[in-house]
């Protein structure tokens, strides 16, 4: 099953909910609210939408109240948003992608480090 196409507004959903779940509207709104200023109606809106493209599942919690849940992984989610960026902006081509990002970030000692590691276990397997 190919995964849904999340949009950028609805990033934010899933990030609350990959982080807790399952969790309300009311919940994610109020989680949400400092740093979007979303009204409910608008959390109910997306979340909706989400449960539509099968990127979320619904339940109910003691009370009756719909819930909210993932029904994708996030570690498959941002996998495929990063090939389809990746596919867009360079091609498919992963050499041109990492010297852009290796030339316009700000990395740390450690980060390079890090980096050139997961670099040649990429040359050895």
């Amino acid at each position: 099953m190919p995964l849904p196409d999340i949009a950028e507004s609805e990033w934010s959903i899933m990030e609350a909910l990959w982080e807790s779940n399952p969790q309300t509207a009311s919940e994610v709104t109020k989680i949400l609210r400092p740093t979007t200023n979303w009204a409910e109606n608008t959390v109910r809106t997306l979340l909706t939408r989400l449960v539509e493209k099968g990127a979320l599942k619904t339940g109910e919690n003691a009370s009756g109240t719909r819930t909210y849940m993932p029904a994708v992984k996030r570690e498959a989610c941002v996998r495929a948003e990063g090939e389809s960026f990746m596919q867009r902006m360079f091609g498919g081509a992963a050499k041109p992608l990492l010297v852009h990002f290796a030339q316009n970030s700000k990395l740390t000692a450690d980060e390079v480090k890090e980096l050139k590691k997961i670099l040649d276990q990429n040359l050895n397997s």
